[in-house]
């Protein structure tokens, strides 16, 4: 599981955006994240897991699966068979599609399904040097075999005592089903400073653990442009202050990698 990224030779990584709860910027950071490093130099697939396809359509990528998913995770379609190049240098998607609904069903019928997104990644290690998944949000087989399958588990994380909460659950959910290995890291997400907790949660992102990170992405409705531009944050307005946390945050995450 090795490939070339910047002149060196590194173990592909792979990166899941994950939350129990829909709604908190999973996919658009997915997107944003997977565009980046793209730009960064590494050659990134990013792994729509979402029956809903959202990226995919940000990617302008039919959401269509030879086979569909069932057959993708019990390894009788080639994970590169369905791979789709996007308009970005670097950055390829495998796309989701409706059938992913019952990928639950799909991993219930294979041998050691918690290991069979991990199965399905591993031919493509020489490919690629990052991969990143964006998850439906809910506790499921699936969701344990991305946790299976992750090397570090971003979570979007909207600052109220509710949001803290469920992160509380996530982490308990890891611990319980995780392997050691797995690295979490939270971060704030849609952040509206107008709104007093708001500011004072998300003012020291380290007070809710050591496993935060630091960068914060603001609320803004550029964001929410990504589905009508359809395409990736940092490609279409650069300089919105959205896109430079996206920047920052992919820069932190790229120094979480170099140590996992």
């Amino acid at each position: 599981m090795h490939g070339a990224s910047g002149g060196g030779v590194v173990q592909m990584r792979t990166v899941a955006v994950y939350n129990l709860k829909g709604g908190v910027g999973k996919t658009a950071s997915a997107v944003n994240l997977a565009f980046l490093a793209a730009a960064d130099g590494r050659r990134t697939l990013l792994w729509d897991l979402d029956p809903q396809g959202a990226a995919s359509f940000y990617l302008r990528v039919k959401p269509k699966v030879k086979g569909g998913g069932r057959k993708l995770v019990n390894g009788r379609t080639a994970a590169d068979e369905v791979i789709r190049a996007t308009a970005y240098h670097g950055l390829d998607l495998l796309p989701a599609d409706f059938s992913y609904r019952s990928l639950d069903l799909a991993l219930d019928d294979a041998k050691k399904p918690t290991r069979q997104l991990a199965r399905t990644l591993e031919p493509l290690a020489a490919r690629y040097d990052l991969a990143v998944l964006d998850c439906p949000p809910s506790v499921s087989l699936v969701s344990e075999a991305v946790l299976r399958a992750a090397d570090l588990l971003l979570i979007p994380v909207i600052p109220t005592t509710l949001s803290l909460r469920t992160l509380r659950q996530i982490e308990a959910f890891v611990e319980e089903r995780g392997p050691r290995r797995l690295r979490l890291a939270p971060f704030f997400c849609q952040v509206d400073m107008r709104k007093r907790m708001h500011r004072e949660l998300a003012a020291v992102p380290e007070e809710q653990g050591e496993a935060f990170l630091r960068t914060i992405i603001p609320s803004a409705s550029v964001v929410e442009r990504m589905g009508v531009e359809r395409a990736p944050l940092p490609a279409f307005a650069p300089q919105a202050p959205a896109a430079l946390a996206y920047a920052a945050l992919w820069r932190e995450v790229s120094g979480r990698l170099e140590t996992v």
